[in-house]
This record gives C-alpha cells, sequence and structure tokens, in this order.
C-alpha cells in the first residue's frame, strides 16, 4: 500500500477546480502564465515586450476597476465607504498576487485499501464493528447465565444455592429457594423468557408456602435477595405502570402479595427491638425476632433494607415499611461519629455503635452506599426532607478520603485502608475485595446517575464532585489490578498493600508480569474468590458516567477468566479455593449473586446504556433495580 502524501489546509484556499470554480479570467491568464505559450513566448525580444505590455495593462485595468454595486448616500455611509475602498483595494492586490502562484498540489487521492486503512486508525468508519463486537461479548454473558441457570434447575431447583461440582443443592440462607428469585429479574433484562417462565412459577407455587413454614432467617440477606429480587421483578413485569420486560409468568400483583407477606413477617426485627435498630435474625413461621449471639447487629446490615421497605410502601400504598426503615437511618444520623465514619457494629439494645473497628469492608460497606442511594430514590418525592442524607454521605466521603485513602509501594495504587482498632490507632493496608463498591458509589454520587459530560455541560459538578470521581476512576483501577496480578486473572477475597510499613515476601499473586506484582500481597487465607460482583458493578457504573470504553475491556477480561476457570461442564459456575494456581481448586459453590449480581453488571456493561439508566433506576446491594419516584 503507498504512504499517503500529506497535506495541509492552506491548499484547500488556492484556485483548484477539485475544490472551488474558477472565473474564465482566471483560466486564461493562469494558461498564460503557466503554459508552454510562456515559455515560448519570452523567448524573442517582440514576445517579451508584449508580454510586459499586457501585464502593465492588466494592472491598471484592476487598480482603475471600482465597484459600481456600491452607493454611498449619506455622511454616516462616508466612513463605510472609505473602509469598502481600501478592503477593495487589499482584495485586488491579493488576486493580483494570485495570478503568479503556483499550480496547487492536490491532496492525495486514497486508494479503496488507504481508505480502510484511514477510518479505522481514526475509528470512525469501525464504530458500528465496535459495537457489534459488544453485542456478541453480551450475547457470551447470556450464554454464561443461560448455563450457570441449567445448572441449578437440573441439580437444585428450589435450594438456596448449587454445589455444581458436586450436582446437589443446599439451603444457606433459610431455605427460602434464594437463587430463583435473585436471578429472575436478570433473566427478564436479558429476554430469557423460558428461565422467567420456570422461575416465576416456581415462586407462584411453592415460594409462599416456604415462608410460612420456615425458620430462622437473616434481616438484611432476606431484604436484599428475596424482598429485593421480588419488588424488581413486579416493577419490570409491568407492575406500579413500570416495564415489562417479561413475555411469560404470572401477573405482577403476585410477586406484590408474596412481597407483602414476607415484609410482614421481617418487620418483627424492628417491632421486637427495644430501640429503633432492629434485631439481626427473624423466625419466618411465627413471625418473631431476636439479636445474634453477640448480642450485636451490623452497621452495614441494618443501614440497607430502606430502598427495598420505600419502594415497598411506594407501591403498596402501606407506609409501615418506609417508616421502620427510615427511623433507623434517622437514628444513626444523632450518633457520633468519626468524620463521618462509623464502627462496623451497633448494638439494638442501646442503639449505640459498639467497639471502634472501622472499615468499609465487610459489615460496613453498604451502610456507606445506601446514604447516597436512598437520598437519589427518595430526593425527588414529597415525602420529607432528606437532605440529611446527603450531608452525611459527603462527610463519609471527606473523611475516607483523609483516613482510610493511602498509595501502594513502589506503583502507587490507590487503596482503602482500615482502622482495626479505631480513628486513633494504626491503619491497616487491608482491602476486601467489597470495598470494590465504593468507586461505583463514588460516581453515582458525583453526577447523580447522569454521564459526566452532560453534567459539566449543566454545570451540575462542583470540585468537590469532580474530586470524588477522580478517587472513584483510581480504586476502579487498583479493583481491576487486584485481578490481573494473579495468575488466574481472578481476585482474592481480601488483599493488602505494599506500604513504607507494610511488606511481606513470597506473597504475591502469581502474574510475574504485572507491573504491580510487588505492590499486591496475598495471604493464603484470603486466596479464594467466591464469584463476587462489586468489581464489575463498579465498571458497569464507572462506564455509564464516563464512557471510558476501557472500563468493558477490564469487564471482558474478567469475563473470560471466569469462563476459563470457574465453569463447570455439567451445569453452573464454582467458586474457587486459590486464584493464585493454575488450575485453581474449587470450592463447590455457586452464590446467587453470580447470577444476580455478577452477570447482571456484566451483560448491563456491554449493552446499549439505555437500559436501567442509572438517573431512573437505583440498584440495591444484590442489584436489584428499582425505579426512582418522582414527585
Amino acid at each position: 500500500m503507498s504512504k499517503s502524501l500529506p497535506y495541509s489546509m492552506k491548499d484547500v484556499h488556492y484556485d483548484n477546480a477539485k475544490f472551488r470554480h474558477r472565473s474564465l479570467f482566471k483560466v486564461i491568464t493562469q494558461t498564460l502564465l503557466t503554459s508552454n505559450m510562456r515559455r515560448e513566448c519570452v523567448s524573442c525580444s517582440t514576445g517579451k515586450f508584449l508580454g510586459l505590455l499586457m501585464i502593465f495593462g492588466l494592472a491598471c485595468l484592476m487598480l482603475t476597476h471600482t465597484n459600481k454595486a456600491h452607493s454611498v448616500s449619506d455622511g454616516l455611509a462616508k466612513g463605510i465607504a472609505t473602509n469598502e475602498e481600501h478592503k477593495e483595494v487589499t482584495d485586488i492586490g491579493i488576486r493580483f498576487k494570485k495570478l503568479f502562484r503556483r499550480a496547487p498540489r492536490l491532496p492525495p487521492r486514497l486508494s479503496p485499501d488507504e481508505k480502510i486503512f484511514h477510518h479505522n486508525f481514526t475509528g470512525k468508519l469501525n464504530e458500528p464493528n465496535v459495537e457489534e463486537q459488544w453485542k456478541a461479548r453480551q450475547q457470551n454473558v447470556k450464554d454464561a447465565f443461560t448455563h450457570a441457570w441449567s445448572g441449578y434447575k437440573k441439580f437444585a431447583m428450589g435450594y438456596d444455592e448449587l454445589m455444581p461440582v458436586s450436582r446437589l443443592g443446599v439451603d444457606g440462607l433459610g431455605g427460602l429457594g434464594a437463587t430463583v428469585v435473585d436471578a429472575l429479574d436478570t433473566a427478564m433484562i436479558m429476554g430469557l423468557d423460558d428461565v422467567v417462565s420456570e422461575a416465576s412459577s416456581w415462586i407462584e407455587s411453592h415460594l409462599l408456602d416456604r415462608i410460612r413454614q420456615k425458620g430462622q432467617v437473616n434481616l438484611f440477606e432476606t431484604t436484599i435477595r428475596v424482598l429485593g429480587g421480588l419488588l424488581s421483578a413486579y416493577h419490570l413485569s409491568g407492575g406500579d405502570q413500570g416495564m415489562t420486560l417479561a413475555q411469560k409468568g404470572p401477573k405482577p400483583t403476585i410477586y406484590l402479595d408474596i412481597a407483602k407477606n414476607l415484609a410482614d413477617r421481617l418487620l418483627s426485627a424492628f417491632t421486637s427491638s427495644p430501640t429503633t435498630i432492629p434485631f439481626s435474625d427473624v423466625v419466618l413461621r411465627d413471625s418473631s425476632a431476636h439479636s445474634a449471639p453477640d448480642g450485636l447487629s451490623s452497621t452495614s446490615e441494618v443501614s440497607t433494607l430502606q430502598l427495598e421497605f420505600n419502594y415497598l410502601s411506594a407501591i403498596s400504598g402501606d407506609p409501615k415499611y418506609s417508616t421502620e426503615g427510615m427511623k433507623v437511618l434517622a437514628h444513626l444520623k444523632t450518633l457520633p461519629k468519626t468524620e463521618g465514619l462509623v464502627p462496623i457494629y451497633i448494638s439494638p439494645h442501646s442503639g449505640e455503635f459498639s467497639g471502634e473497628n472501622i472499615r468499609l469492608g465487610s459489615r460496613g460497606d453498604s451502610y456507606y452506599e445506601y446514604l447516597i442511594k436512598v437520598w437519589l430514590q427518595l430526593r425527588d418525592t414529597q415525602d420529607g426532607n432528606f437532605t440529611y442524607l446527603h450531608d452525611m454521605y459527603e462527610e463519609a466521603m471527606r473523611g475516607v478520603k483523609h483516613m482510610l485513602v493511602q498509595k501502594s509501594t513502589p506503583s502507587e495504587l490507590v487503596f482503602v485502608g482500615e482502622l482495626p482498632v479505631g480513628p486513633k490507632g494504626y491503619l491497616s493496608p487491608k482491602m476486601d475485595h467489597l470495598v470494590c463498591f465504593l468507586p461505583g458509589t463514588l460516581a453515582l454520587g458525583a453526577t447523580k446517575g447522569l454521564t459526566k459530560e452532560k453534567a459539566m455541560k449543566d454545570n451540575l459538578l462542583t470540585f468537590e464532585d469532580l474530586d470524588n470521581l477522580k478517587l472513584a476512576e483510581d480504586l476502579t483501577k487498583t479493583c481491576f489490578e487486584m485481578y490481573s496480578v494473579t495468575s488466574t486473572g481472578l481476585a482474592p477475597e481480601i488483599a493488602y498493600f505494599h506500604t513504607k510499613d507494610y511488606f511481606e515476601s513470597g506473597l504475591d499473586g502469581g502474574n510475574k508480569s504485572s507491573e504491580y506484582v510487588n505492590d499486591i500481597i496475598i495471604k493464603h487465607a484470603d486466596r479464594h474468590n467466591l464469584l463476587r460482583p462489586e468489581t464489575v458493578e463498579s465498571l458497569f457504573v464507572l462506564y455509564r458516567i464516563t464512557q471510558d470504553p476501557k472500563y468493558r475491556e477490564w469487564g471482558w477480561q474478567i469475563f473470560e477468566s471466569f469462563e476459563k476457570y470457574t465453569k463447570v461442564e455439567s451445569g453452573g459456575y464454582s467458586s474457587l479455593d486459590d486464584v493464585t494456581t493454575v488450575p485453581p481448586p474449587k470450592r463447590d459453590k455457586m452464590e446467587t449473586f453470580f447470577l444476580g449480581e455478577t452477570l447482571k453488571y456484566l451483560y448491563l456493561l456491554f449493552g446499549d446504556s439505555s437500559v436501567m439508566p442509572l438517573d431512573k433506576f437505583v440498584f440495591n446491594t444484590e442489584a436489584h433495580p428499582l425505579p426512582i419516584k418522582s414527585s
């Protein structure tokens, strides 16, 4: 392929017939001055004389020519006329000089191959091909969901979770068929009507009886997975004038009726407690509740119920669910904090925080997530003033940046540490995979679900918003490197970071080619992977908000690793015991959130950004989308 010749925009302004029509006068004069005739005429004295005479005559003609189109009739126009005459003389001079210009160099004509290369290089012609590629990758995620569901349906239908290697079902969440309910709205979003039919038929036939008969369940887990899944299915099947993504399945009211029955029993955790802080455990069959053996509740668990209870009140018309849930956040507002940061335990007996352990990993994480999400859910309603939630969120994020954020050595990855003995103690460079929810939350809090481009265009971002968005991008990079640093390309449950004060040798992730192999430390007890969704959740949110394609590419790399190392041929996907070795030993457990969250976020990441827009839906902490209702 020939090399294209460069050219500048100056060539466009030349009198080139390809770009601009030339007058007959210019054609004649340019021909006389550039053709063989010029060379023949100047070879004799007569020719030279006639040539000079002609040039002199033309010059006189142009200099004495006046524009008859301009007429000035008053004193005010005299100044304008003077300017016009000056401009006209200038234009004549320019035209005169053009007579002696060399013929312009034409812009290079590209061959068909060169045109394709040029367009591919600029990316313009190739954009449809890129979108087709992402549609194909989205289909791969859809196929993975179908494979996971097929294993569950064959070996564990009605159980909470699948053990894919043993081909058995297990109840670890109270026996409510958690995988069925958790996976239903994902199947709806993917348009998998057969799966929707199978899951919804089981829910309609069996779930209500299970709720009436089963014993102890965890308030938090049951709310985010089962209640959240029912509420999302209600909306996506056409309830509350919502979307109708499901072509098969029961009427939306079936989901609503079951959700109300379940929530009525869960309310006993609130009404049985001596304070506004609910107990952690509920016995469904007799609607009773009690605290955990140590008498404490997790801070994240008591503050991660409100999205679901608020929406249930909105669609049922009964305010009791929202009232009980919002009492918790109103009470937490009054408690002492350290720069907005809170301990990970709270007592339902005293209503006070217990201990001083501060972290954004387990038992602390979704407290911060729901501050901004509940505010987004309620800010446009007429139900009350909830700006205190946004204030609590902003104060907490300032505290995170001031007290918990550090950089690793030697490559300066940004991470969020822990304060295991409180704000006056040391900072541990430990970061749970669960903390990878934070980048998505920061980005959502910055733009309120709008794209960064639109938010900036409308002057909606403060300097603090931009700072939070930058931190979100830095932390997303760190969360992705927790994957890429291992031999399998999958993240451990917990990572430590090399700092000036902390380092342990011989505990890298196994991928020696990684730039960050010396920054991330993975202890033997932390090397398992549970198919968690937090990183792909943040990739989804960051892509939607920044529109940077690298987040899609990172998500695809993670998905490929899930496919390569966690897939079980007989059906399902398995957690892993050690992500630093190949092949990794399997744990024989497919968590419900792999279908409810991980695959859903990957599917949405690779798809059209108009599906489930972040300014119209808020995702609960189990990835069940709930509509943002406005006044």
